[in-house]
């Protein structure tokens, strides 16, 4: 019994998955950061785009 417990404690198989685990959250948490920081310079982009257009559309009609 205390050999297959110390085994068991010596076991690093899942290791591994843990670790890509825990990058990928953080990965995806960082992600999400920038994408939520970036939304309201986005939208100004599009904004200042679709004004562009429709003055284009105007002018052109």
């Amino acid at each position: 019994m205390k050999t297959s417990i110390q085994n068991f404690i010596k076991d690093e198989q899942g290791q591994d998955l843990i670790e890509y685990t825990l990058l990928m959250a953080f990965v995806a948490l960082a992600s999400a950061a920038l994408f939520i920081g970036a939304g309201s310079s986005i939208k100004g982009i599009w904004s200042s785009t679709n004004t562009q257009l429709t003055t284009a559309n105007t002018a052109a009609s």
